[in-house]
């Protein structure tokens, strides 16, 4: 006899489905991501207060009531994008790509962009400026991993990957490292390397573009004065330690001060009028100095649980455009946070690339956010793709069974009727005789 499946148990199963817990990559996500924001929080004010309190007046909360509330925009943008970014996403890419760029070339317009420290990277009235080059990170992932997931092919030949991918690469990078901004320059150039990489693309092919990029970025040091400064006070900061160096000079000082557990959270005092950017481009340094080098390597360890998480995402995705969006995303967060701890150690030149989740910079915190809601879709698609993929299994299993039972049903009927034919055959012959 078939069997059917109860109409309370059969509404039950998608419940469960819905209340099953998310891939560990999904939680390992959101716990870095917030546990960053919470550090980021609390060292933009420590780092921001004294200063901003000295100088202002006020209670020197400012920073801080900028940063949690673009941080909670950001959050809400995160968790939009978690439950249907990568779809919409995919459909806003040509208008992001094409609006990004019309941004970046109106911040070098003179009269709309704003400058700061010799910077033109800016537009917007007063607090509510944002960098359009934090947008323009993100809107090139998205087209790359789009471009290289419709065309597998193309892009394993070296004219192929040239045109448009590389092209479209350069042109940004030439725009943002004329307002000058070399740092956000090499982190688009070397997070859309990576994604390349997990394309598949002939390593030979990028060796080319890494030695062509050199040449411009040695030639572009050389004819920029600021820019050669930069690379004097690197090569020897203690030399220039009045002039170019003193940032970097100063970010050393802080570092050696904390030791291994530091001075004490809000005791810092590099942080007043000795380093500059200290809320934002250093902050790491001032997390050296309050929290020592634990806490420097605990900042370390939950970017490499962000960069576990990331790259798990990537292999685990089924989708080859979602691959290679979670490898993109990633790298873009990873190479970022590895050149703002590089320059803050001494190890490269000054770039003026904040540190991600925890430096104070809206644009970027928005920005990062975002990538982390996509890496949360991307994540999370086995569980939708469960629980869609479950009903179907379900019925498929409940038709083997019917059938199952029904050829049973059908042999038992066989041998019942034949017993009969045979049984009333022989008491005619008998009766005959």
């Amino acid at each position: 006899m078939a069997t059917t499946t109860p109409p309370a148990a059969a509404a039950a199963a998608p419940r469960r489905a819905r209340g099953a817990p998310k891939p560990i990559e999904h939680r390992v996500l959101i716990t870095a991501t917030l546990c960053l924001l919470a550090l980021g929080a609390v060292m933009v004010y420590s780092a921001s207060s004294a200063r901003n309190l000295l100088q202002g007046g006020g209670n020197g909360t400012s920073f801080l009531v900028r940063y949690v509330a673009f941080g909670a925009i950001g959050l809400l943008l995160m968790h939009v994008i978690s439950r249907r970014g990568l779809v919409l996403m995919k459909r806003l890419m040509p208008i992001l790509l094409i609006g990004s760029f019309g941004l970046v070339l109106l911040v070098l317009v003179p009269g709309i962009g704003i400058s700061v420290n010799g910077a033109r990277r800016w537009i917007g009235p007063g607090s509510l400026s944002f960098q359009p080059s934090e947008l323009m990170k993100l809107a090139l992932i998205l087209y790359t991993a789009q471009f290289v997931s419709e065309h597998p092919r193309r892009i394993m030949t070296f004219r192929g990957m040239l045109s448009p991918i590389v092209v479209v690469m350069a042109g940004a990078c030439l725009l943002i490292a004329a307002e000058p901004d070399l740092g956000t320059a090499i982190v688009i150039a070397t997070s859309t390397c990576a994604l390349l990489v997990a394309a598949g693309v002939p390593l030979r092919y990028l060796g080319y573009l890494a030695a062509a990029a050199g040449v411009l970025v040695l030639l572009y040091t050389l004819f920029q004065p600021y820019q050669q400064a930069r690379l004097t006070a690197f090569l020897d900061p203690w030399q220039s330690k009045s002039t170019s160096g003193f940032q970097s000079v100063q970010g050393q000082i802080a570092l050696g001060s904390g030791g291994l557990f530091g001075v004490g959270l809000g005791q810092s005092v590099q942080k007043v009028f000795y380093l500059p950017e200290a809320h934002t481009d250093f902050i790491l340094a001032v997390i050296g100095e309050e929290l020592g080098v634990v806490g420097v390597f605990g900042v370390i360890t939950l970017f490499g649980a962000i960069a576990w998480a990331g790259l798990r995402t990537a292999r685990a995705a089924a989708a080859p455009y979602a691959k290679l969006l979670a490898t993109g995303l990633t790298a873009l967060i990873l190479c970022q946070a590895t050149l703002n701890i590089f320059v803050v150690l001494g190890i490269a030149p000054l770039t003026g690339v904040p540190l991600p989740f925890i430096s104070y910079g809206p644009t970027n915190l928005m920005v990062i956010l975002c990538s982390i809601g996509l890496l949360l879709n991307i994540a999370d698609r086995d569980r939708v793709h469960l629980r869609l993929v479950e009903p179907s299994a379900r019925r498929r299993a409940s038709r083997s069974a019917r059938a199952r039972d029904a050829a049973s049903a059908d042999r038992d009927r066989r041998r019942r009727d034949g017993g009969t034919r045979r049984s009333g055959a022989g008491g005619g012959r008998r009766a005959a005789s």
